[in-house]
Protein backbone atom coordinates (compact mmCIF):
# COMPACT_ATOMS: atom_id res chain seq x y z
CA UNK A 1 0.00 0.00 0.00
CA UNK A 2 1.33 3.42 -1.04
CA UNK A 3 0.42 5.21 2.19
CA UNK A 4 1.83 2.52 4.48
CA UNK A 5 5.10 2.12 2.57
CA UNK A 6 5.96 5.65 1.45
CA UNK A 7 3.80 8.31 3.13
CA UNK A 8 3.09 7.26 6.72
CA UNK A 9 6.65 7.55 8.08
CA UNK A 10 7.47 10.99 6.54
CA UNK A 11 4.08 12.27 7.71
CA UNK A 12 4.74 10.95 11.24
CA UNK A 13 8.11 12.72 11.27
CA UNK A 14 6.57 16.04 10.22
CA UNK A 15 3.66 15.78 12.66
CA UNK A 16 5.88 14.87 15.62
CA UNK A 17 8.38 17.65 14.84
CA UNK A 18 5.57 20.21 14.55
CA UNK A 19 3.98 18.98 17.79
CA UNK A 20 7.28 19.20 19.69
CA UNK A 21 7.83 22.77 18.50
CA UNK A 22 4.28 23.91 19.28
CA UNK A 23 4.17 22.14 22.64
CA UNK A 24 7.68 23.13 23.78
CA UNK A 25 6.31 25.60 26.39
CA UNK A 26 4.13 22.80 27.79
CA UNK A 27 7.17 20.50 27.92
CA UNK A 28 9.13 23.12 29.87
CA UNK A 29 6.35 23.72 32.41
CA UNK A 30 5.82 19.98 32.93
CA UNK A 31 9.54 19.36 33.41
CA UNK A 32 9.70 22.02 36.12
CA UNK A 33 6.54 20.77 37.86
CA UNK A 34 7.58 17.11 37.78
CA UNK A 35 11.05 17.95 39.07
CA UNK A 36 9.47 19.90 41.94
CA UNK A 37 6.66 17.50 42.85
CA UNK A 38 8.09 14.08 42.01
CA UNK A 39 11.84 14.58 41.87
CA UNK A 40 14.29 13.36 39.27
CA UNK A 41 14.76 11.89 36.80
CA UNK A 42 11.89 13.67 35.09
CA UNK A 43 11.81 11.20 32.20
CA UNK A 44 10.81 7.58 32.76
CA UNK A 45 12.59 5.19 30.38
CA UNK A 46 11.62 1.61 29.64
CA UNK A 47 12.51 -0.98 27.02
CA UNK A 48 9.64 -1.86 24.67
CA UNK A 49 9.37 -3.97 21.49
CA UNK A 50 8.66 -2.10 18.28
CA UNK A 51 8.56 -2.86 14.57
CA UNK A 52 9.54 -6.51 13.94
CA UNK A 53 9.97 -6.88 17.74
CA UNK A 54 13.06 -4.64 17.72
CA UNK A 55 13.64 -3.33 21.25
CA UNK A 56 13.78 0.44 21.75
CA UNK A 57 13.76 2.84 24.71
CA UNK A 58 10.36 4.41 25.37
CA UNK A 59 10.24 7.91 26.91
CA UNK A 60 7.48 9.12 29.23
CA UNK A 61 7.16 11.72 31.99
CA UNK A 62 7.37 10.09 35.39
CA UNK A 63 4.11 9.89 37.33
CA UNK A 64 5.16 8.10 40.53
CA UNK A 65 7.44 8.77 43.45
CA UNK A 66 10.27 6.51 44.61
CA UNK A 67 8.70 5.76 48.01
CA UNK A 68 9.96 2.51 49.54
CA UNK A 69 9.07 0.34 52.52
CA UNK A 70 11.26 -0.38 55.54
CA UNK A 71 13.11 -3.09 53.59
CA UNK A 72 13.95 -0.76 50.72
CA UNK A 73 11.45 -2.22 48.25
CA UNK A 74 9.32 0.11 46.15
CA UNK A 75 5.77 0.54 47.40
CA UNK A 76 2.89 -0.66 45.17
CA UNK A 77 2.01 1.59 42.23
CA UNK A 78 -1.17 2.88 43.86
CA UNK A 79 0.85 4.06 46.85
CA UNK A 80 3.40 5.90 44.73
CA UNK A 81 0.98 7.49 42.29
CA UNK A 82 0.28 11.03 43.52
CA UNK A 83 -2.67 13.23 42.65
CA UNK A 84 -0.40 15.16 40.30
CA UNK A 85 0.83 11.93 38.70
CA UNK A 86 -2.73 10.76 38.24
CA UNK A 87 -3.55 14.06 36.55
CA UNK A 88 -0.69 13.53 34.11
CA UNK A 89 -2.00 10.07 33.27
CA UNK A 90 -5.67 11.02 33.00
CA UNK A 91 -4.80 13.80 30.55
CA UNK A 92 -2.16 11.67 28.74
CA UNK A 93 0.38 14.44 29.33
CA UNK A 94 2.80 11.80 30.64
CA UNK A 95 3.02 10.41 27.09
CA UNK A 96 4.18 13.63 25.43
CA UNK A 97 7.89 12.57 25.42
CA UNK A 98 6.90 9.70 23.12
CA UNK A 99 6.84 12.33 20.39
CA UNK A 100 10.64 11.97 20.51
CA UNK A 101 10.21 8.26 19.83
CA UNK A 102 8.09 9.11 16.79
CA UNK A 103 10.67 11.62 15.59
CA UNK A 104 13.43 8.99 15.89
CA UNK A 105 11.41 6.38 14.02
CA UNK A 106 10.85 4.02 16.96
CA UNK A 107 7.13 4.75 16.91
CA UNK A 108 4.36 6.13 14.72
CA UNK A 109 1.62 8.59 15.56
CA UNK A 110 -0.95 5.82 15.10
CA UNK A 111 -0.37 2.10 15.63
CA UNK A 112 -0.69 -0.62 18.30
CA UNK A 113 0.57 0.65 21.67
CA UNK A 114 4.07 -0.61 22.60
CA UNK A 115 3.73 -3.14 25.41
CA UNK A 116 6.19 -4.77 27.82
CA UNK A 117 9.10 -6.87 26.54
CA UNK A 118 8.07 -9.64 28.95
CA UNK A 119 4.90 -10.20 26.91
CA UNK A 120 6.74 -11.28 23.75
CA UNK A 121 6.83 -15.03 24.60
CA UNK A 122 3.13 -14.96 25.58
CA UNK A 123 1.68 -13.90 22.24
CA UNK A 124 0.02 -16.41 19.95
CA UNK A 125 0.79 -16.29 16.21
CA UNK A 126 -2.04 -13.87 15.50
CA UNK A 127 -1.13 -11.49 18.33
CA UNK A 128 2.52 -11.38 17.18
CA UNK A 129 1.36 -9.66 14.01
CA UNK A 130 0.87 -6.43 15.98
CA UNK A 131 4.63 -5.95 15.49
CA UNK A 132 4.34 -5.82 11.70
CA UNK A 133 3.87 -2.04 12.01
CA UNK A 134 5.48 0.59 14.23
CA UNK A 135 3.81 1.01 17.63
CA UNK A 136 1.84 4.22 18.03
CA UNK A 137 1.08 7.05 20.41
CA UNK A 138 -2.53 5.97 20.00
CA UNK A 139 -4.31 3.23 18.10
CA UNK A 140 -7.56 1.52 17.27
CA UNK A 141 -7.68 -0.16 20.68
CA UNK A 142 -7.17 3.16 22.47
CA UNK A 143 -10.23 4.75 20.84
CA UNK A 144 -12.34 1.64 21.45
CA UNK A 145 -11.99 1.24 25.19
CA UNK A 146 -8.29 1.54 26.02
CA UNK A 147 -7.81 -0.01 29.49
CA UNK A 148 -11.53 -0.71 29.85
CA UNK A 149 -11.47 -3.67 27.42
CA UNK A 150 -9.84 -7.10 27.71
CA UNK A 151 -6.40 -7.96 26.40
CA UNK A 152 -7.92 -10.22 23.73
CA UNK A 153 -10.17 -7.41 22.52
CA UNK A 154 -7.16 -5.09 22.38
CA UNK A 155 -5.12 -7.53 20.33
CA UNK A 156 -8.01 -8.15 17.93
CA UNK A 157 -8.23 -4.41 17.32
CA UNK A 158 -4.44 -4.20 16.89
CA UNK A 159 -4.52 -6.86 14.18
CA UNK A 160 -7.50 -5.18 12.54
CA UNK A 161 -5.41 -2.01 12.35
CA UNK A 162 -2.41 -3.86 10.87
CA UNK A 163 -4.66 -5.23 8.13
CA UNK A 164 -6.39 -1.92 7.34
CA UNK A 165 -3.75 0.84 7.67
CA UNK A 166 -4.89 3.88 5.72
CA UNK A 167 -4.50 7.67 5.63
CA UNK A 168 -8.20 8.24 6.35
CA UNK A 169 -8.20 5.61 9.11
CA UNK A 170 -5.19 7.18 10.84
CA UNK A 171 -6.73 10.66 10.87
CA UNK A 172 -10.00 9.27 12.15
CA UNK A 173 -8.12 7.68 15.08
CA UNK A 174 -6.23 10.93 15.72
CA UNK A 175 -9.47 12.92 16.05
CA UNK A 176 -11.12 10.23 18.19
CA UNK A 177 -8.02 10.16 20.42
CA UNK A 178 -8.19 13.91 21.00
CA UNK A 179 -11.86 13.59 21.87
CA UNK A 180 -11.20 10.81 24.39
CA UNK A 181 -8.25 12.63 25.95
CA UNK A 182 -10.44 15.69 26.59
CA UNK A 183 -13.13 13.41 28.07
CA UNK A 184 -10.53 11.33 29.97
CA UNK A 185 -12.20 8.09 28.92
CA UNK A 186 -10.81 4.58 29.47
CA UNK A 187 -7.76 5.62 31.46
CA UNK A 188 -7.84 2.92 34.12
CA UNK A 189 -9.13 -0.64 34.12
CA UNK A 190 -11.79 -1.21 36.79
CA UNK A 191 -10.53 1.81 38.73
CA UNK A 192 -7.09 0.23 39.23
CA UNK A 193 -3.92 2.27 38.79
CA UNK A 194 -2.69 0.40 35.74
CA UNK A 195 -3.94 -2.29 33.37
CA UNK A 196 -3.51 -5.79 34.80
CA UNK A 197 -0.55 -7.72 33.44
CA UNK A 198 -1.07 -9.87 30.36
CA UNK A 199 -0.78 -13.56 31.31
CA UNK A 200 -1.21 -15.05 27.85
CA UNK A 201 -4.36 -16.05 26.00
CA UNK A 202 -6.00 -19.16 27.38
CA UNK A 203 -6.60 -21.86 24.79
CA UNK A 204 -10.15 -23.06 24.27
CA UNK A 205 -10.59 -26.84 24.39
Amino acid sequence: MLYKRFIKRPLDFCLSLLAIIVLSPVFLVLVLMIRTKLGSPVIFKQQRPGLNERIFTLYKFRTMTDQRDDKGALLPDDKRLTRFGNLLRSTSLDELPELLNVLKGDMAVIGPRPLLVQYLPLYNESQKRRHQVRPGLSGLAQVNGRNAISWEEKFNLDIEYVDTVSFVGDWKIIFLTLKKVFKREGINANASTTMELFQGTKRKD
